[in-house]
């Protein structure tokens, strides 16, 4: 059964969330770098403001605001991502998505609707291709049937979605299913957007770390289909 939807996911009561989020603004409130900020920003082209933490120094911060709080269930982990998504600065987006990624195994194929909305609210690289390769395709793995959603996801309009599919078998290695990477790449091959012509040379180039003669051959009958930039990424450490 196919659950992908494009409503905005409702938000679950969660005592787990309101002692995370407690502690999680005021941490990282109180360390609060204006100084960072601003540069942290541009070099995100803007897409949200910064408290200005890099990642070490939030990564720290991070572990002081779980210390103590159980494992959460799937309705705590969709409260928590949710609530942060909710919050304007970068890195409690940052903090959610290290969050989902450490407790992926609570997740079922039914917080892929959720995904989805983090993917494509204040959508930039940073947040969704960590959330594609740890998250969704952590998710597909346990419920196979999800192929169908990415199937869709694919040929989404929103390119952050289309994106998302292209890369959540990056972490699969030998279970890459092949035949739909290369599906999935010649599908957007003509794509004029940036993101989507590198994802389709990264996803590639990441498969050829398990088969390199497969991506070899794939681009050498393809190879015209595609972008200069995917080709070269796809090809950066196998060659032509």
């Amino acid at each position: 059964m196919s659950v992908t939807g494009v409503g905005s996911p409702s938000l679950p009561g969660s005592t787990l969330a309101d002692t995370v989020l407690e502690r999680l603004t005021a941490v990282y409130g109180a360390a609060a770098d204006p100084a960072r900020a601003e540069p942290m920003r541009a070099y995100m082209k803007d897409v949200a403001p910064f408290l200005g933490l890099t990642t070490p120094v939030r990564r720290a911060l991070s572990r002081t605001v779980l210390e103590g709080t159980p494992r959460p269930a799937e309705a705590d982990c969709t409260a928590i991502a949710l609530r942060c998504w909710e919050l304007p600065e970068r890195e409690y987006q940052y903090f959610a998505v290290d969050y989902l990624r450490r407790h992926a195994r609570v997740l079922s194929s039914g917080f892929l609707p959720v995904t989805r909305h983090l993917v494509s609210t204040v959508p930039w690289w940073d947040t969704v291709d960590l959330l594609a390769a740890h998250v969704v395709g952590a998710l597909v793995t346990a419920d196979p049937k999800l192929t169908r959603d990415m199937d869709a996801w694919i040929v989404d309009d929103d390119l952050w979605i289309a994106r998302t599919a292209l890369l959540h078998q990056l972490r699969y290695k030998e279970h890459t299913d092949a035949e739909r990477l290369f599906g999935y790449c010649l599908s957007q091959s003509g794509h004029s957007d940036f993101f989507i012509r590198k994802a389709i040379g990264w996803a590639l180039r990441e498969y050829a770390k398990t088969d390199p003669e497969a991506v070899r051959t794939f681009l050498a009958r393809e190879k015209g289909r595609f972008a200069p930039l995917s080709v070269r990424e796809a090809l950066r450490n196998i060659g032509a």
